[in-house]
């Protein structure tokens, strides 16, 4: 039998330098704090890479290769570990407890982070139940574990993105198909990872962090899920296409590596200063994001003229308490003189051999003034522009990467080629970078990150001019998960908000809560572009009167069918249905992508209305029943699933693709009795802002809750027009879920769940596991009040 191996008494952290930042290192020095007798070691890049030339040199093709730092910092670990053992741990993690007893016994153990991450939309896109955390790591040296993941590593290294390519989510595939799984610790979120990140609070509203069983604790400050982003560390090997002209005559084109000209400013050769220009007006809120783009600049020699002609000193203030001497503040009186008089006044006062212009309400990349100063440094040029630039849009959440031209915005220039500024209103830069392009040797830098041209709905120019740059952006992403992942990409490197990124991943409507502080109703979204597998499910029970409309309307749906399938379940019948089914099966399987049928009996004969509160509990214990059965038997491959009442006499035939365009994991039609009017299904509703202080003990029987209509709950009926709504219940009439919440256990409750039951028990479970509800009032699908509706001899469903 194997001796087990101890985890050795030795920490390991790892930063650019041996300057770590202040406001990590009491979190570092709290490790030691707590492990007075453990070994400490500090990893800087320089030894990082000089470990691997030693021990592991086969990897430094991949190492090197890496596009971004944080990929290397994450790798490094993974050697770290299997070489020397320990325990690694993020500068952004704090100790709060020796963690010798988690880890006595164990030869690999890592964490969880929160549940709530596993329902951010990068994690969801790729299907994770589950996120184990790679900023605390302890191991055994020498476990097999790491010798698969230096595999893995190799294999995914092109992988776009560090998440994927070396970071929490590589990690947690890695676990998924690694050796020898008995001898690895996955401990819960508790134990390490008690708090969400900022920005899943930010989403999902603040959660509760429970510290009884926390060993230490992750501040998110620099990672995948962070609110707000650390100053991004420089790129190594990058290389950005060029093109140059001496007075409109090309004169050259290639590839400008960035790498170079640092190591010819690193061996003396001069850095002249940069004065970038900054001219605003009472624009306090976006300034500061500008500003915050200048103070993370990568080039070494650089100062910010402000020049504020507004009343409000906010922007002012803000200057005077940052104290950085590079930031000059210029005030000048309220007289309304057009910009470019203005710009002219702060050109003349910049003190730098070049310019830039540095608009106020636009962000920047930390190498945008290194980059462009190494073309102009390289190639013996007056000026740079960008030949293209980001656009963002965050009204309509969009981004583009714009068509090449010479942007202005973009220009940097040596202040004694620049001509004056018009003294227009707008438009001022046109003519002054047309005349630099003219009359100067110039070069083109295509770096359109380097740049992001913002619409916020107070820019110079009106709307319909950035209307015209989107539609002849050379790439657009409008599609809400490719726009939130790209602007997550965007916020590990520019100052972005919270609340920015947060409605890019609720998009296309905010949340709930949000809505009721604003009084404004939420846009509803757009049909969905992608056709994925959908399965269809109903229960029928005596249906021989439903199903020819039931079927009539399947096929009118302008959903492809080879991309749905049906599951059938009949059961209890009095009539002609069982035989109806099996005359329409052949047909059915011909016509659509997969099809189940069930026959199964429950039992369930009432001789009274189905709504008499006496038989609730059995009659919606059965279709609960009957639901995770036909679930159980049906589901296969699909992506979604779509329960749909045999006895729903219309909808649009559109419906599948306008329920995915909400782009929710549980989302709900209006079933309504007749086109605009009442509410049919009273089982989706909006719980009352103050319902929490109701009595509702006054309506439970046999252990759930039967209140009178409207009682604490407000249905889709009176919140038509509001868009998109997140609702506390849902009923079964018509119900869009997501097939993996069901496959990780989302089921209906067949008995009392916080006094719920059926498909109001499972809202009260998804909300449980994470998941909110959500429903279109103006979507609507048709249920008239049939004769079933006295006498339970229909379709088994809850009204």
């Amino acid at each position: 039998m194997r001796t087990q191996q101890k985890i050795p008494p030795l920490i390991h952290q790892t930063w650019k330098d041996a300057d770590v930042p202040a406001h990590w290192k009491k979190w570092a020095d709290s490790w030691r704090l707590h492990h007075p007798d453990w070994g400490y070691r500090l990893w800087t890049d320089s030894d990082n890479r000089a470990f691997l030339q030693e021990h592991y040199p086969w990897f430094l093709p991949v190492y090197d290769g890496y596009a971004e730092p944080i990929m290397r910092a994450d790798a490094i670990r993974y050697f770290l570990l299997d070489h020397f053992g320990g325990l690694y741990v993020d500068l952004d993690f704090e100790c709060l407890s020796p963690v010798d007893n988690i880890l006595d016994g164990h030869e690999l153990v890592l964490g969880c982070e929160p549940q709530a991450h596993t329902q951010l939309l990068l994690a969801r896109q790729r299907g994770f139940s589950r996120i184990v955390g790679n900023a605390f790591i302890a191991s055994r040296p020498g476990h097999p574990f790491w010798a698969h993941v230096h595999r893995q590593l190799v294999g995914a290294h092109r992988m776009p993105g560090a998440l994927d390519a070396t970071g929490p989510f590589f990690l947690s595939r890695a676990i998924d198909s690694a050796p020898e799984p008995a001898s690895i610790t996955i401990l819960g979120p508790e134990v390490l990872y008690p708090e969400v990140s900022p920005y899943a609070a930010e989403l999902f509203g603040p959660q509760k962090a429970d510290y009884e069983n926390a060993h230490a604790v992750h501040h998110w400050s620099g990672s995948w899920v962070r609110d707000v982003p650390g100053t991004p560390r420089p790129s190594v090997g990058k290389r950005f296409p060029f093109w140059a002209s001496q007075e409109l005559h090309p004169v050259a084109d290639g590839l400008l590596n960035l790498d170079a000209q640092r190591r010819r400013w690193a061996s003396g050769a001069p850095a002249p200063t940069v004065s970038c220009l900054m001219v605003t007006k009472d624009r306090s809120s976006t300034a500061r994001r500008a500003i915050t783009c200048f103070r993370a600049q990568t080039y070494p020699s650089l100062e910010l003229v402000v020049v504020e002609d507004g009343t409000d000193d906010a922007l002012e203030q803000y200057v005077r308490e940052l104290g950085d001497p590079r930031i000059r503040h210029h005030r000048l009186p309220p007289e309304g003189r057009p910009l470019g008089e203005l710009r002219n006044e702060a050109v003349s006062l910049a003190t730098g051999p070049y310019v830039c212009q540095w608009d106020d309400d636009d962000l920047y990349d930390p190498e945008r003034v290194e980059t462009q100063m190494a073309a102009i440094a390289s190639l013996g040029a007056d000026a740079c522009f960008l030949a293209r630039e980001r656009l963002w849009w965050p009204a309509r959440h969009k981004l583009a990467i714009s068509c090449a031209r010479v942007w202005e915005g973009s220009m940097v220039c040596a202040k004694d080629r620049l001509p004056r500024y018009p003294a227009l209103r707008r438009g001022e830069d046109t003519p002054v970078a047309e005349e630099v392009v003219r009359t100067c040797r110039v070069v083109s830098v295509d770096a359109p990150e380097l740049y992001t041209y913002v619409c916020h709905g107070g820019n110079t120019f009106h709307e319909a001019h950035f209307a015209e740059h989107f539609e002849v952006a050379t790439e657009v992403w409008s599609d809400p998960g490719a726009y939130a992942e790209r602007l997550l990409a965007m916020a590990t490197r520019l100052p972005i908000a919270p609340e920015d990124i947060a409605h890019a991943e609720v998009h296309p409507a905010a949340r709930a809560s949000e809505r009721s502080a604003r009084k404004a109703p939420e846009p509803a979204p757009g049909p969905a572009s992608e056709r994925p597998p959908v399965l269809v499910l109903t229960p029928l029970k005596d249906a021989a009167a439903f199903l020819p409309g039931y079927l009539e309307n399947l096929r009118a749906l302008d959903y492809p069918r080879e991309a749905i399938s049906l599951g059938l379940l009949e059961g209890d019948s009095t009539d002609m249905t069982p035989d109806l089914l099996r005359e329409v099966l052949p047909g059915l399987e011909a016509e659509f992508r997969r099809v189940t049928l069930v026959h199964r009996d429950f039992g369930l004969q009432l001789a009274g209305p189905r709504w008499e509160p006496g038989i609730q509990r059995r009659r919606r214990s059965v279709l609960a029943k009957v639901r995770n059965h036909l679930l159980a038997r049906a589901l296969d491959d699909e992506e979604w699933v779509l329960w749909l009442d045999v006895d729903v006499t219309g909808y649009p035939a559109d419906l599948v693709q306008r329920l995915l365009g909400a782009r929710k994991d549980i989302v709900v039609p209006h079933c309504a009795t007749t086109a605009g009017g009442p509410t049919y299904d009273l089982n989706t509703f909006v719980l009352h802002p103050k319902a929490s202080a109701l009595n509702w003990s006054q309506w439970l029987r046999d252990g759930i809750l039967q209140p009178p209509r409207g009682f604490g709950r407000t249905y889709l009926d009176a919140l038509r027009g509001q868009g998109l709504v997140r609702v506390d219940s849902v009923g079964g009439t018509a119900l869009l879920v997501r097939a993996d919440l069901h496959r990780d256990g989302l089921v209906f409750p067949s008995f009392p769940y916080q006094h719920l039951i059926e498909t109001e028990g499972l809202a009260a479970m998804a909300r449980d596991m994470g998941t909110s509800c959500w429903a279109l009032p103006d979507l609507e699908v048709l249920h008239p009040h049939h004769a079933t509706d006295v006498a339970d001899n229909g379709a088994m469903v809850p009204s």
